[in-house]
């Protein structure tokens, strides 16, 4: 006899990733993408179907490394899953590498953040390629010839996999690679050596302890040249079709991101073209750096936002108790408190992308650090108390939470750890008054008041707690100005960011709930 399955919640699926949330839809039409709407939801709609199978796949059947081929001829390429590919062609369809950079116009960065974080909830792994092909432009415009013979093809909206030179193809990828194993986040104490081997050129000889996506078609990479470390575009392939000296030791065994592959790699003699002036690399590839740390809160937000969706959706339909877990008070203030986490970090993270638009380098100087930071900081925390809404479910791999749970802390980590970005805005502060200026003039009077008195007394040792005031002080201004009453409510009535679950009494959580759960 057939048993029937009660009191479980349907699959979250077949849904619009992007028409069900509605922080996100609000933020680009407040942010001035409300052009791309139509483009948004047409994304939506198709993730919310096959993809979401794809991001299961893809994860797990991590990457291959084939150094060699069966004739002993060294290779180094990397083998993906079908479900990846998918993944990263469907991502450069929509332009999530390129849509800033193919038709600049007002909100062209708020339109691809939002399409990034769309994605992001599907599957994280294919947003590295996307961001560091998306943040590599900007950085190579200081090269102009180089942007020449390369932005066509980085900002194509053709999915070519495949090592060839970039003249014999219409669509490629950009990486990076800046740390060593000595040096880590000390960029400078990079030991790889660039040779000159003519105008402009070079061979770099080391090895990079993290390389991300090595099948790239080419990196970004600092070496050590005559004038100093200097960033240098390094090609898989050279241009008359043989393998650059580009060897990958190893895949690096993550905790999470396992779509993605991360290496270590060694450059015996690569062949490269500096990028910007010599010896001025970090200025350079730091261009590159600022808008990939703008994609990690992107990415982050993404989480917190599939974990919501997943809480809020299962509460809806699982009853416990001789109720629906959703009308129980104490889980109802629980999902509120996760949903109002989420409101907060799409409504700053798409705020600092109107940044970019504008080319408001005052605010996003210090803001992309300060939102870096704290919305990446606040993600593990909201994808596992969002786990713990599935109770048992969310610990079973099909439930999808685990992999959010080893995705979530990793934002915090690329481009710079949280210590990296505290200390960075503390030096900001200190050295760049117009920025301080415009980071304070965004927010309101009472939340400028209480950051300034914070900073007379900011330490290096207490700059932690200094960016979390600016984060939570910027975060509460744009809900009270932009967001939902309710949320924006309940943000300032939090004591504290300790466990989710204790806003206080007498604040109407079913509203905010039921404005994050999706409908299917």
């Amino acid at each position: 006899m057939a048993v029937r399955v009660e009191n479980q919640a349907p699959p979250l699926r077949d849904y619009n990733l992007v028409a069900e949330n509605r922080p996100l839809l609000e933020a680009v039409r407040r942010e001035g993408a409300d052009w791309a709407e139509e483009s948004l939801h047409a994304l939506g709609d198709e993730l919310g179907g096959e993809p979401l199978e794809w991001g299961r796949l893809a994860n797990e059947h991590p990457p291959v490394l084939r150094t060699h081929d069966r004739y002993g001829n060294r290779i180094d390429e990397v083998e993906f899953h079908p479900a990846w590919h998918a993944l990263l062609e469907l991502g450069v369809e929509h332009g999530l590498h390129a849509r800033s950079w193919r038709k600049p116009r007002r909100g062209a960065h708020v339109a691809r953040a939002a399409a990034f974080l769309a994605l992001g909830q599907v599957e994280a792994g294919v947003g590295c390629p996307l961001s560091m092909t998306h943040a590599a432009v900007p950085a190579l415009r200081a090269s102009p010839d180089l942007a020449e013979a390369w932005e066509p093809a980085l900002t194509s909206l053709l999915y070519e996999p495949g090592l060839r030179p970039v003249g014999d193809k219409r669509g490629a990828l950009c990486g990076m690679a800046m740390t060593e194993r000595q040096g880590g986040s000390d960029v400078r104490a990079n030991e790889t050596e660039a040779r000159r081997a003519g105008d402009g050129e070079a061979t770099l000889h080391g090895h990079k302890w993290f390389c991300s996506a090595p099948m790239c078609d080419a990196f970004l990479v600092l070496a050590q040249a005559p004038a100093g470390l200097s960033c240098f575009l390094v090609p898989r392939v050279l241009p008359d079709g043989a393998r650059n000296a580009f060897q990958i030791d190893r895949l690096k065994d993550k905790l999470g991101n396992r779509s993605n592959a991360s290496a270590e790699i060694r450059l015996d003699g690569a062949w490269a073209q500096v990028v910007g002036e010599e010896g001025r690399g970090v200025a350079t590839i730091i261009e590159m750096v600022v808008h990939t740390r703008l994609d990690c809160v992107l990415g982050s937000a993404a989480l917190m936002r599939q974990a919501v969706a997943e809480a809020t959706h299962h509460a809806a339909h699982r009853s416990a108790f001789g109720a629906p877990l959703v009308d129980q008070p104490l889980m109802r203030n629980v999902l509120a408190d996760l949903c109002v986490e989420s409101e907060a970090a799409t409504v700053s993270a798409l705020r600092l992308a109107r940044a970019f638009d504008e080319g408001d380098d005052g605010f996003r100087r210090i803001a992309t650090a300060v939102l870096k930071y704290w919305v990446c900081k606040r993600t593990p925390a909201v994808v596992g108390e969002a786990l713990e809404c599935l109770g048992g479910n969310g610990f079973v791999e099909e439930s999808g939470l685990p992999r959010l749970f080893r995705e979530s802390p990793l934002n915090a980590i690329w481009e710079g750890a949280s210590n990296v970005q505290a200390l960075d805005v503390l030096r900001a502060l200190r050295r760049e008054p117009a920025s301080a200026e415009a980071f304070l003039g965004e927010l309101e009077p009472g939340d400028a008041a209480h950051v300034e008195t914070v900073l007379r007394n900011a330490s290096e040792e207490g700059a932690r707690r200094l960016v979390e005031t600016m984060a939570v002080a910027l975060q509460g201004t744009l809900l009270d100005r932009h967001g939902d009453a309710g949320v924006a409510e309940a943000f300032r009535a939090r004591d504290g960011f300790g466990a989710f679950g204790t806003l206080p009494p007498g604040l109407d959580a079913e509203p905010i709930v039921e404005r994050h759960r999706p409908r299917l």
